[in-house]
């Protein structure tokens, strides 16, 4: 008995290891040219978004619906053309991005640091992880009361206020794909004598790329909205214009032409980062783990 339950063990593997051999001998597929890659990725929210102006034109038109209640395409486009000419928008989206990317940064470096000390110090997980979940949900907005009186206003008060909702993401994201990578690559590493660091940031650290990237897109989500928190709460001092003040002026003034139009900026901001950095990571480090079109097989 014995005798054949290891052979059936062995058979096992074998059958285990063939399908492993076909599936890193399939022929990978051929790359996709650049022209197909605009049409899949470029051309439907392109359509979508001709769609949705569509509907918005036919929306003010047939429903007779006034400026103060929905202003025209034109409008709203107008209204984004004279604050690019006045010189306003192209400073506030500079104010706004830099701030956002310097706080992002910042939040990366702590995130990073911590999610691998969570994810690695059991005794100290239990303890501040259930903390960190907590912060998640906590919205940025409202640590902008009390950063104020902490920081006064100042950029200080919007990279705090961009820590608290960035570095919550990356630690979960991170420790997430910690729990995902598989126990055998921890015993190589100690087999090869890696240190504990070693071990952390040279074999931890690359297979959990994965769940990490995805919380990096949601720390850099939860970042953006941050600094325009902050900027359309806390007004005035050293803080300037920001895309957020931009759209707390066009508030005050009833200007509802303005404040889409800022809506607009922060909405096509944040979709431009997503596709211009953060997709071509993921795609990259998924390519090169044999998980997309083209990718090492």
């Amino acid at each position: 008995m014995p005798e054949l339950t290891a052979t059936r063990r062995t058979d096992d593997l074998r059958s285990l290891e063939a399908g492993l051999d076909r599936l890193q001998t399939d022929v990978a597929p051929a790359p996709v040219g650049r022209g197909r890659r605009f049409v899949e990725t470029v051309m439907p929210p392109t359509l979508f978004v001709g769609a949705l102006l569509v509907v918005w034109i036919v929306a003010v038109q047939v429903f007779g619906l006034g400026p103060e209640t929905l202003p025209p395409p034109s409008e709203v486009f107008g209204s984004l053309g004279a604050a690019w000419a006045s010189g306003i928008l192209p400073l506030a989206v500079a104010t706004s991005l830099g701030r956002a990317f310097v706080g992002f940064s910042i939040a990366v470096v702590v995130g990073t640091a911590l999610g691998l000390l969570l994810a690695e110090i059991h005794p100290l997980r239990r303890a501040i992880g259930p903390v960190v979940s907590g912060l998640m949900v906590l919205p940025s907005v409202a640590w902008v009361p009390a950063a104020t009186l902490w920081f006064g206003l100042t950029d200080t008060l919007v990279f705090f206020v961009v820590l608290m909702g960035g570095v919550p993401s990356i630690v979960n994201g991170l420790i997430a794909g910690v729990d995902q990578v598989p126990p055998q690559l921890r015993r190589v590493g100690k087999v090869l004598g890696a240190s504990r660091w070693q071990l952390a940031t040279a074999v931890i650290l690359p297979a959990a790329l994965p769940g990490y990237l995805a919380g990096l897109k949601q720390g850099w989500a939860f970042s953006w909205r941050g600094v325009l928190a902050a900027e359309i709460i806390a007004v005035g001092g050293s803080l300037g214009t920001g895309i957020g003040a931009l759209l707390q002026d066009s508030r005050a003034a009833e200007n509802l032409a303005g404040v889409l139009a800022a809506i607009l900026v922060i909405l096509v901001i944040g979709i431009a980062v997503e596709l211009a950095l953060l997709a071509p990571i993921e795609r990259a480090v998924l390519r090169r783990r044999g998980l997309q079109p083209g990718g090492t097989r």
